[in-house]
């Protein structure tokens, strides 16, 4: 799936800006069914996405063809040109809804890892004491993705903070410039499943929104500059197309 395509498509459409329950996306009747991508690896290949709601917790699954999370991208030794493999479940809501700027760009929940650099310094992921050592533990984020032609032509990146701009941003941004959170909501993985319970302030804030499920790859910008992360590759998508078939109920 190449990284225009989906951006274009994305875009077209996009006018406005705990524990797991024990239910798989792929047994869902209303989940974002995907068939078997025989070039991809499996831990990455979408066989359904989901997001449902339990009073004001939001479920968001996603079921994969081989050993979910089993797959990390491989050490660069630094943060320049670091690599970055994620579960992204992108969303028509605004991004205001969890404390950026309004009408910024592509709000999506992602479940990450990369093992190059630490962008969660409130959490301590792997339980050693040290809040700076465990990006490459899968943890999640919410991130507003725009295009981006300086990352390939219609592809897309998180947005950048320009110097000196004073964006709304939620309580847990990590300090980078960049709309992206560090929530602290923990990815479960069981049973070619990824789950990642995400609580709202009433279950009328997400009720109604649409989703799709993509598996992608990005890369931090060799040179720290903007834009400094970018999409580099998609992995499969659950709709095909991100059209954003899935509605939250």
């Amino acid at each position: 799936m190449k990284i225009k395509l989906v951006s274009l498509v994305v875009l077209a459409g996009f006018t406005a800006p705990a524990s797991a329950d024990g239910v798989h996306a792929h047994k869902m009747d209303d989940a974002i069914s995907s068939s078997v991508a025989e070039n991809t690896l499996a831990s990455f290949d979408i066989l359904a996405a989901h997001v449902h709601l339990e009073g004001r917790t939001a479920t968001f699954h996603m079921t994969t063809n081989g050993v979910e999370g089993a797959d990390k991208p491989a050490s660069v030794g630094g943060l320049a040109g670091a690599p970055v493999y994620a579960y992204v479940w992108p969303t028509s809501l605004d991004p205001s809804v969890v404390g950026f700027e309004s009408g910024t760009g592509i709000l999506a929940l992602a479940a990450t890892a990369h093992p190059d650099f630490d962008d969660t310094p409130l959490y301590d992921e792997n339980n050693d004491g040290d809040l700076a050592n465990d990006g490459d533990e899968w943890h999640s984020h919410w991130v507003v993705l725009t295009p981006s032609d300086a990352c390939g032509e219609g592809a897309l990146s998180v947005r950048d903070i320009p110097e000196g701009a004073t964006p709304r941003l939620p309580l847990t941004w990590p300090g980078l410039p960049l709309f992206i959170d560090s929530p602290g909501y923990t990815p479960q993985f069981a049973d070619a499943e990824v789950i990642v319970n995400v609580p709202f302030s009433t279950a009328g804030v997400i009720a109604g929104a649409k989703y799709d499920g993509v598996t992608s790859a990005l890369r931090v910008n060799a040179n720290l500059h903007a834009p400094l992360l970018c999409v580099t590759n998609i992995f499969d998508v659950a709709s095909g197309d991100l059209s954003l078939p899935g509605i939250v109920k």
